[in-house]
């Protein structure tokens, strides 16, 4: 099971063709901007990243009824191939939440993980109530043969609030135990707000020794206080130009954050 570890950098892809917020240059200004920012994750030491349609938003709801669009799955395959042998790790997340897009593309591209936002449960989102497809997604894993593609699970997901009232260690446990994923994310309420320490806290304890992973709002002067709860951290915004989530990636950002956060991740 490839249950990412340390440092995650985030390429954020920009809108494609067909997005509202498209801004022309077709699929091969995707892909460039895509191989940059890699190039500056890499440059300044990150070694696992994740792949996001980020640009593509209002995303759909990612659902069998409303599925990310072909051409975005065919596109994140493309890049996801391209810089597959760039990194010791790679993840596809398939916003809103359309895993079995995220489980294909990385099987087709020999990807490691994917990020689910709402795998079990029912939440309020900007999308509307999005539920979680545990069981077709699990299955669809199953169907593939790829069991061997960790499937990294948000509680209580940013931009997004629980159905019903909702505490860490019960959306811990449904997520780990009745859900069947392979690690947890912790978030902030936003893209780029970290995650509470208390939070975190509660979550470690209902994970036991399964691997947590912080995903947003790290900044290096968090490392101490938060990555020895956690085995990973996703990064983006703070590894961007003036920490602004739309600008480039800053390879001189990434160093001190990499430097920052050397050994200060939980123990296996």
């Amino acid at each position: 099971m490839s249950v990412p570890a340390g440092l995650i950098g985030v390429v954020h892809l920009l809108a494609m063709p067909g997005d509202p917020a498209y801004a022309g240059g077709g699929f091969d200004a995707v892909v460039d901007h895509a191989r940059r920012d890699a190039d500056a994750l890499a440059t300044g030491g990150i070694r696992a990243i994740v792949i996001e349609n980020f640009g593509s938003r209002p995303f759909p709801k990612g659902t069998a009824a409303d599925p990310v669009p072909p051409h975005q799955v065919a596109a994140m395959a493309v890049i996801a191939r391209e810089l597959r042998d760039r990194f010791a790790s790679i993840g596809i997340n398939c916003l809103r939440n359309d895993a079995v897009a995220a489980l294909g593309i990385a099987v087709a591209t020999g990807a490691d993980f994917v990020r689910v936002n709402v795998h079990v449960g029912a939440y309020v989102t900007d999308q509307g109530l999005i539920e979680g497809e545990a069981a077709r997604t699990l299955r669809y894993r199953a169907s593939l043969g790829a069991q061997s593609i960790a499937i990294c699970a948000d509680v209580l997901v940013k931009h997004a609030t629980p159905l019903a009232a909702l505490e860490p260690e019960q959306a811990t446990h449904d997520t780990l135990d009745r859900g069947m994923a392979d690690a947890v994310v912790v978030t902030g309420a936003a893209t780029g707000a970290v995650a509470d320490r208390a939070l975190l806290q509660r979550v470690r304890r209902a994970a036991g020794d399964r691997p947590v992973i912080l995903g947003s709002g790290l900044k290096p002067d968090d490392a101490t206080a938060l990555l020895p709860l956690v085995d990973a951290a996703i990064v983006g915004t703070w590894t961007k130009q003036r920490g602004d989530v739309r600008a480039a990636v800053d390879p001189d950002r990434v160093r001190r954050l990499v430097d920052a956060c050397a050994g200060a991740f939980r123990a296996p």
